[in-house]
């Protein structure tokens, strides 16, 4: 009986390739590492956890804010438009969730209604890093407004990085003024 080695060493060689092309893959990525957990202020969380229907059945989805559909944007006209962040962070302080909830309520009685989070960061760090904070940034607020019952085809969330500086300087000030999320209709 003839045994023909060559599909073996097919076999062999396209598996050698392959894991040769992902361990290629994976070095081309980008070595910017942004923990999930940085920060000092909780996270937003599912306002569903815990609640119930009413009949002991746990709630499935966030029931979006109620407003006034007649209610217009100058009815919001008052609400903050910058939520800042801490040092490295992209954790949506408390202090700023009230103002993430209006615009949730605005954005809740008119459907039609799009707006765009830009991501900002401070001088410090690379360019590369920057980009990403400040998406990540831009993400936690877009986060906050869905959970709040927003669609998310109504946000969109982009980054400048340290491109747009709110402040000039390379002092602390500067630094907190810059380190940013603005809310701005589209």
């Amino acid at each position: 009986m003839q045994h023909n080695a060559r599909p073996f060493l097919s076999r062999f060689a396209l598996l050698g390739t392959a894991i040769a092309a992902a361990a290629l893959l994976g070095a081309c990525g980008s070595n910017v590492k942004l923990d999930e957990n940085a920060g000092k202020a909780a996270p937003i969380e599912d306002a569903s956890k815990g609640l119930n229907d009413g009949r002991g059945a746990a709630a499935s989805s966030i029931t979006p804010v109620v407003v006034d559909p007649k209610a217009n944007d100058a009815a919001f006209g008052n609400l903050p438009k910058v939520v800042y962040f801490d040092f490295d962070s992209f954790v949506v302080k408390e202090e700023f969730r009230d103002g993430i909830a209006g615009h949730a309520k605005r954005l809740n009685a008119n459907k039609g209604k799009k707006i765009i989070i830009e991501g900002h960061t401070d001088e410090r760090g690379g360019r590369e890093y920057n980009l990403a904070l400040g998406q990540k940034r831009a993400e936690a607020v877009q986060k906050s407004l869905t959970l709040l019952g927003v669609s998310a085809d109504q946000v969109e969330a982009v980054s400048f990085g340290e491109e747009r500086p709110a402040a000039q300087g390379s002092t602390e000030e500067a630094w907190a003024q810059n380190r940013r999320a603005e809310i701005k209709d589209r």
